[in-house]
């Protein structure tokens, strides 16, 4: 009880699902202009190396790939490391360990990290997370402030909303009698592989089952590392403890695998990692 009180009291302070966001309008000489131009032009100045994340590690591999805006091909925006099927194995056995701990926290102390990071999406990553947004994927500033700002801030404060819902959704109860629905996270890991279009996707297919006690391992599109990279920033300010997501950067070419689940398209070097952890079926995708 004292758990669900203290949720309320959080969600009511935040207004958490109550409103979506209201997009900025970007129009020339207002502050959100010139913040967000300042932050793509910083972007487009440098060149930058993403990692793998990995427990909470920052992990490098030998083999690299380049970052290019859409569009402006015969620019790099820097470099990512690749994973290998090493590196998948090992973001698995962060993602088994995390869990251990993971799943037992209360659901109120797991709602505050993903309140947190719509809090910081809202306020000091606002500019960052649109820029990178306009960079690696070629949006608009409203495209980019409609996409991964407001609907990811949506996403984040609306999933605790449902959340809440869910655990609170009890069977009926008779006279001397008390029925008793425990929700508890899936066995193993979620395999979450996001596409290049949407920032707030690319985050959200990540925290919703983070936010109901599950670990994950996100391989992100090869299209969208540069924003996947601020998307981590956030979780990481946020206070997401170590391995609960775990970024591997794969490549972009596609091998078909019998399996349980549909993994889509991935490295070649990743799909073979998880072949080895999934129950092989007669359903090819």
């Amino acid at each position: 009880m004292a758990q669900a009180d203290a949720l309320g009291e959080l969600l009511a302070s935040k207004g958490a699902g109550l409103d979506h966001v209201i997009e900025k309008s970007y129009a020339p000489n207002t502050p959100e202009r010139a913040t967000v131009t300042a932050a793509y032009d910083q972007y487009f100045s440098e060149k930058i190396h993403i990692p793998m994340k990995i427990g909470g590690e920052e992990v490098n591999s030998q083999e690299t790939a380049t970052m290019h805006p859409p569009h402006d091909h015969k620019h790099s925006m820097g470099t990512y490391s690749l994973a290998t099927e090493a590196h998948v194995e090992q973001a698995i056995a962060a993602a088994l360990e995390a869990r251990k701990t993971w799943a037992l926290v209360p659901f109120a102390a797991r709602a505050a990290v993903f309140l947190k990071a719509a809090d910081l999406i809202a306020g000091p990553y606002r500019a960052r997370i649109a820029a990178a947004t306009m960079m690696a994927q070629s949006k608009t500033v409203h495209q980019a402030e409609i996409d991964s700002t407001c609907e990811f801030i949506d996403f984040l404060r609306f999933n605790v909303k449902f959340a809440e819902e869910i655990y609170q959704d009890q069977p009926t109860s008779s006279e001397g009698v008390w029925n008793h629905v425990h929700y508890r996270p899936l066995e193993g890991f979620i395999y979450a592989v996001s596409p290049f279009n949407f920032t707030a996707i690319a985050g959200n297919l990540s925290a919703a089952p983070a936010l109901m006690g599950n670990t994950i391992v996100w391989k992100p599109s090869d299209h969208q590392m540069f924003s996947a990279k601020v998307i981590m920033d956030v979780f990481e300010e946020a206070g997401l403890p170590k391995g609960v997501i775990n970024m591997i950067n794969g490549d972009p070419d596609v091998q078909s695998i019998d399996f349980n689940v549909r993994l889509g398209r991935t490295g070649q070097s990743t799909l073979g990692a998880f072949a080895k952890h999934s129950t092989p079926t007669k359903s090819s995708f």
